[in-house]
């Protein structure tokens, strides 16, 4: 077991894997551009997964590639060669669901590690020893299992065998990720990473005898979410988490922004560091907590950690968006901020700041300049270049935002 829970961070792009890296991921898992459950995002090349590697190795973080869709016949003869690539571009371990992968991971990757995927379904420890006994290090447990039921596979597997799951992001209607709702309503197949997320979209029912007209399953003026599950956030429950055995805490999110990645990471890795620190015996800061209210999230709940359903939203299909990025600093030199615009901001706002690794705080904007050093009274367009006074240091890389009214 490691000696501390690794924090794993998500990464859809070169972007946000610069983002887990500055804001403290152990790890960050990532897809190429074939074989991952993500097809949406940008993904890495074999040029930019090399380079992501090296980046990733001189801060001691490691780096996992998901090799985890279910491929077809022909997609296997592509295998040996991804296999191979990967490999020599130094990542630590492969995400595997596929019995068939694995197998083909250990002959064209011998050195690379394999993780069990979530999408294998892991829910007991004769599985877990199974997966251990062909070659795994390490299973990432079925999102459906207790604390009590994972701490109970924890005492009967190999010391060895290190335990993932996940603690915060999106969850899937479906055991384990297995859904077909995408594939028949519109013919892209979420095994092969490709999920149209069919179970957000609002469902009402058809009369036979009365055409156009429709109707809400449940009375409700915006419609009905028949599958629209509430989030995971384990934020406040590191030393369950901790006591039930568990060696890497996941956050889901391949598929979202850099900003998401910033802030959840930021959050879970002064949670961790908090209980190591303190040993579970005082609260969790709540500014901690308050942190994962400034992304875009469904409602919050525990999943299925604590046993029951974690439930569906049935009343809307949105997001909850309290805050917006509007620029990052990419200089703070003689008490002034060069600034990135992302979205619009005005002299006189008051800005939430993000610094890498630290606690957020705020200032005022009573001043800026355009590139030509013209003052300005909004910044209105994207990446536009903003030059801001500021007394406070802004640490380059630091994440300004702002509450929506």
């Amino acid at each position: 077991m490691l000696k501390n829970a690794e924090l794993l961070s998500p990464a859809g792009d070169s972007e946000c894997f610069e983002s887990a890296l500055k804001f403290g991921a152990d790890a960050i898992y990532l897809a190429g551009t074939q074989f991952g459950m993500r097809s949406a995002p940008e993904n890495f090349t074999p040029e930019q997964l090399s380079q992501a590697v090296k980046a990733a190795h001189e801060k001691n973080v490691k780096v996992y590639v998901t090799c985890n869709t279910l491929p077809r016949n022909n997609e296997i003869e592509l295998l040996p060669e991804f296999l191979k690539t990967s490999a020599e571009c130094g990542v630590d371990a492969f995400i595997i669901a596929d019995l068939g992968v694995m197998k083909l991971a250990e002959k064209y990757a011998p050195g690379v590690q394999r993780h069990v995927s979530t999408q294998a379904g892991v829910v007991n420890y004769v599985t877990a020893k199974t997966f251990y006994e062909m070659g795994a290090t390490r299973v990432v447990l079925a999102r459906e299992l207790t604390l009590d039921e994972i701490a109970d596979i924890r005492a009967k597997i190999p010391a060895e065998l290190e335990l993932e799951a996940f603690v915060h992001g999106s969850m899937c209607v479906s055991f384990s990720g297995r859904c077909l709702i995408s594939s028949y309503l519109t013919g892209r197949d979420a095994n092969r990473g490709d999920c149209a997320q069919p179970c957000r979209w609002k469902y009402h029912l058809f009369e036979e005898h009365r055409d156009g007209q429709y109707y809400p399953v449940e009375e409700s003026k915006d419609g009905t979410f028949l599958y629209n599950s509430r989030d995971l956030c384990m934020i406040e429950h590191i030393p369950e988490l901790v006591k039930a055995g568990i060696d890497s805490f996941k956050i889901e999110g391949r598929a979202k922004s850099a900003y998401y990645v910033s802030v959840v990471t930021n959050a879970y890795r002064h949670a961790i560091d908090e209980y190591y620190e303190n040993q579970g015996s005082k609260p969790l800061s709540p500014w901690i907590r308050e942190e994962l209210e400034k992304v875009s999230h469904r409602e919050y709940n525990t999943g299925f950690f604590f046993g029951g359903e974690p439930g569906q939203v049935t009343d809307n299909g949105g997001y909850i968006r309290n805050y917006e990025v509007v620029a990052v600093c990419d200089e703070y030199k003689d008490k002034t901020a060069f600034l990135t615009q992302r979205n619009r901001f005005f002299s006189g706002d008051r800005l939430d700041v993000l610094p890498p690794g630290g606690e957020p705080f705020e200032i005022i904007v009573d001043y800026m300049q355009n590139e030509k050093g013209e003052v300005i009274e909004v910044a209105p367009h994207a990446m536009q270049k903003v030059i801001m006074p500021s007394n406070v240091e802004i640490p380059v890389g630091s994440v300004l935002r702002k509450a929506r009214s």
